[in-house]
C-alpha cells in the first residue's frame, strides 16, 4: 500500500490515494515493513523517493510499531500455517503485530496473502482501502 501511495503508474495509486485523504486514523507501519517499502522505492522509483517516505516517517506521518520478540514467534506460527502460499515474514509480522495491538483493519493492496489469514483475535482482517 504504501508503494502504490508513492507511485502514479502503480494500478492501486488512485483508489489509496482516495483512501488516503479520508483517513483519520493514525497509521502505524509495523518496522519490517520498513526496509521492503524502502527497497521498493529506491530500485523503482530512485533515492529521491525512498528519502522522501523516510523524511515523511521522521515527520510523524506514519508511526513505525516496533518488533517485538513474540511478534516474530507469532510470525514463524503464521508463516508455518500459510506454508503453501507462501507468506514471507513481512506479511506474517504484519498479521502478528495486528493480533497484539488487536488491530482489525489492514491497508494493503496484497489481497492474495491478508484474505487468507484467520487472525486470533477475529474472523478476517478488514482490508483496506
Amino acid at each position: 500500500m504504501l508503494y502504490a501511495l508513492v507511485d502514479r503508474d502503480d494500478a492501486w495509486h488512485r483508489r489509496v490515494v482516495a483512501w488516503w485523504r479520508r483517513a483519520t486514523e493514525e497509521i502505524l507501519v509495523p518496522a519490517p515493513v520498513l526496509p521492503e517499502i524502502t527497497y521498493l522505492l529506491h530500485t523503482r522509483l530512485g533515492a529521491r523517493a525512498e528519502l522522501a517516505f523516510l523524511r515523511a516517517v521522521v515527520s510523524g506521518e506514519f508511526s513505525v510499531e516496533p518488533l517485538f520478540p513474540e511478534d516474530v514467534a507469532r510470525s514463524a506460527d503464521i508463516m508455518a500455517i500459510y506454508a503453501d502460499t507462501p507468506l514471507g515474514f513481512v506479511d506474517a509480522s504484519v498479521a502478528a503485530t495486528a493480533e497484539r495491538l488487536a488491530i482489525v483493519s489492514i491497508l494493503t493492496t496484497d489481497r492474495r496473502h491478508f484474505s487468507l489469514i484467520r487472525p486470533q483475535h477475529v474472523s478476517a482482517f478488514q482490508l483496506l482501502p
